[in-house]
C-alpha cells in the first residue's frame, strides 16, 4: 500500500536543514599560540586561563620511560 501523504525528498531536506553540525569556535593559546578549542586546556603547553594545569613535559617523559621499560631496557 502506498502512503497517501508521503513527504517528498525536498520537504524532508527542508525539515532537516538545521540538523547540520556547526564547527566549534577555535581560539589561540595565550602562552604558546597554538589553536585550541575554547574552554579547554592547551594540549601543547598545559595552560588554561593563564595558569599551569598540567605539566606536559613531565607526562611525556613518564610515557617514554614506561615504553622503554616495557621494551625490556632498564632505565635509571
Amino acid at each position: 500500500m502506498v502512503n497517501r501523504m508521503r513527504s517528498t525528498r525536498s520537504h524532508t531536506g527542508n525539515r532537516r536543514s538545521h540538523h547540520a553540525l556547526k564547527v566549534g569556535g577555535l581560539s589561540t593559546c595565550a602562552n604558546c599560540g597554538t589553536a585550541i578549542q575554547r574552554h579547554t586546556m592547551c594540549a601543547n603547553c598545559g595552560m588554561y586561563k593563564g595558569r599551569q594545569v598540567v605539566d606536559v613535559k613531565a607526562q611525556i617523559a613518564k610515557k617514554e620511560k614506561k615504553t622503554k621499560e616495557k621494551a625490556g631496557v632498564q632505565v635509571k
